[in-house]
């Protein structure tokens, strides 16, 4: 009977859609907002009882729900499949860092398709798909950029906010349009206010607009007045009478992030009174999603698991979406869909094709047939740096999900089955019941896997293309290294960067965390060519290697500063074509 609602409730959108273009002549502007490591139960029309995101509820209570809205269980393959309606290891990404979060540019991107028909397109915010050419935002189909780098403002990757350190989402270097520019304020303040200002622009024509905050993922920094309102709650009592076990450090961190969220609240409160006032709230798509759920302890309505998990508290996320003009009040929609979903989705709705040049995982979830809905599959996985079989893995499959986190060689009765309908916080493992339903979706799992790990961009990995007349210098970051696991964190690891290089001569500049530079020789391995030199350092403290010449070629890049027998790897390495 669900099912049957949902297909009738979605032919009429279809059908209703169809008659909007017929009566417009323009299609629908469209704005989607993504949050970074809010989880489902960070609102209050969740049943949070201590967050304050009036905005946010009243957006919800007017949207369509999706209330079975899946995503990866980390940032950057979310936003991968985000944009291209395609598992994330089609796209060539795996990770967060360690060269894992570069999506092919062969990739065909939401933005890149509404600019071919006539969108202006503009991202603020959160990137996380690659730092350098021909991974960008203006390189995948965005006319205006204003981004921080790697996957968070501050960290080891986005080297102009590094040094910040508890202040580094406050008055931050951010890259526009490829440019370093320095900007005044709260990051999500900028990112809403700079979102507003393309808006404003482009109010007669067609829009993109994708408001990606950073927010509240770590570090933990918000504005004072946003902790004061949260200064006094205790974040563990969850209900009258049930609280959650949290630390000390748990409690005030979820305190700050309280505060972030409201301040995203209050920002989309803004945004939201800008297209009422320039009255084109009628005609814009407005899409409120988060990339996956929360990272510490706190309130998440019950469900099992967080960032970085298959289970629905690593994966279930809200997903609102608001377009008067298919429908104008509050709706549930409790229907299997994810992130995949998206592209074909908007692209339904603004009446374009989608690419037949290329496999779309996703469905039109304004298009589509009861069959489509009960068949449908969604693999999930996440393992730092690179897919491992049966660990953290998962398949949806109607209304079953089967999860893996066993080893390669196990048996079934090692996984992990559960009934979503009956139990969407995975509390009862039926396995040892079910043993053929399993049995017949591990096969498709492995189907899946087997697929997608041999997909081409992974066994080509993306590629930074240096000396390019599109990028001159190139900025190395960590982010995009690859190599060790803790990369991020130490120095000592081994590393290097994947690269394409032109051919010519080239300046070499590293930039070294915290190290004396009494003696010692600067390595670099260009394939199987290696190079070095004594130190010479400039008057900014960068290692210097001039006027190198090398061959076209793609080669991992691996350079390292050996001191007293240790060998260094760098912050940043900047190279410059002569």
């Amino acid at each position: 009977m669900r099912y049957f609602f949902l297909l009738y409730a979605f032919l009429f959108f279809s059908k209703t859609n169809s008659q909007v273009f017929k009566k417009q002549d323009r299609k629908p502007n469209v704005i989607l907002i993504i949050t970074d490591d809010q989880g489902f139960g960070d609102l209050g029309f969740n049943g949070n009882p201590h967050i304050i995101t009036p905005v946010l509820d009243e957006l919800a209570s007017n949207s369509m729900r999706f209330n079975n809205f899946h995503v990866s269980p980390v940032c950057a393959p979310t936003r991968s499949s985000l944009l291209t309606g395609r598992y994330s290891l089609r796209t060539g990404v795996t990770d967060t860092y360690n060269g894992g979060a570069m999506m092919s540019n062969d990739e065909i991107t939401l933005a890149e398709i509404l600019k071919e028909n006539n969108y202006e397109t503009g991202i603020f915010g959160k990137w996380h798909l690659g730092d350098n050419y021909p991974f960008r935002p203006t390189d995948q189909g965005f006319n205006e950029s204003l981004i921080h780098l790697s996957g968070g403002i501050g960290q080891v990757g986005d080297f102009t906010n590094y040094y910040a350190g508890n202040r580094s989402y406050f008055d931050p270097v951010l890259w526009h349009n490829n440019q370093q520019k320095k900007y005044d304020g709260y990051c999500s303040d900028i990112f809403t206010d700079e979102a507003i200002k393309f808006i404003e622009k482009n109010k007669s024509d067609q829009f993109f607009c994708y408001l990606s905050f950073n927010a509240p993922h770590t570090p933990l920094q918000l504005p004072e007045k946003y902790y004061n309102l949260y200064k006094n709650i205790d974040p563990s009592l969850i209900s009258e009478s049930e609280t959650i076990k949290m630390s000390r450090k748990d409690i005030n961190d979820a305190k700050k992030i309280y505060g972030m969220i409201t301040n995203i609240d209050d920002n989309i409160g803004k945004l939201i009174s800008k297209l009422k006032e320039l009255e084109i709230d009628d005609n814009t798509i407005l899409i409120f999603m988060t990339d996956n759920g929360p990272q510490q302890l706190r309130f998440n309505s019950n469900l099992k698991g967080r960032k970085g998990k298959v289970y629905n508290g690593g994966i279930k996320v809200p997903f609102y979406l608001h377009y008067p003009k298919i429908h104008e009040n509050g709706l549930d929609i409790n229907s299997f869909s994810a992130h995949i979903d998206v592209l074909p989705s908007i692209l339904g709705l603004c009446d374009i094709k989608l690419p037949n040049d290329r496999k779309i995982d996703g469905i039109n979830l304004f298009n589509n047939t009861k069959r489509d809905i009960i068949n449908r599959s969604f693999f999930s996985y996440w393992t730092r740096k690179f897919p491992e079989l049966y660990h953290n893995i998962s398949l949806n499959k109607g209304n079953y999900k089967l999860v893996g986190n066993t080893g390669y060689d196990s048996s079934i009765n090692n996984f992990e089955l559960y009934d979503i309908d009956t139990d969407p916080n995975e509390r009862e493992n039926l396995i040892s019941n079910k043993a053929k339903i399993a049995n017949a979706m591990k096969k498709e799992m492995d189907n899946i896997y087997n697929e997608l790990i041999n997909s081409k961009n992974i066994k080509n990995k993306p590629r930074i293309i240096v000396g390019s007349k599109f990028e001159n210098p190139t900025f190395l970051n960590r982010n995009d290294a690859s190599g060790q696991r803790h990369i991020w964190t130490n120095d000592e690891v081994f590393g290097f960067w994947r690269i394409n290089i032109k051919k010519g001569n080239y300046d070499f500049k590293f930039k070294f965390n915290n190290l004396e530079f009494s003696n010692g020789k600067i390595f670099i391995e260009l394939g199987e060519r290696i190079l070095s030199k004594n130190i010479q350092i400039d008057k900014d403290g960068f290692v210097l290697l001039k006027n190198i010449y090398t061959e076209q070629g793609e080669f991992d890049f691996t350079p390292f500063y050996n001191h007293n027998g240790k060998n260094i790897f760098p912050l940043l390495v900047e190279i410059n074509k002569l």
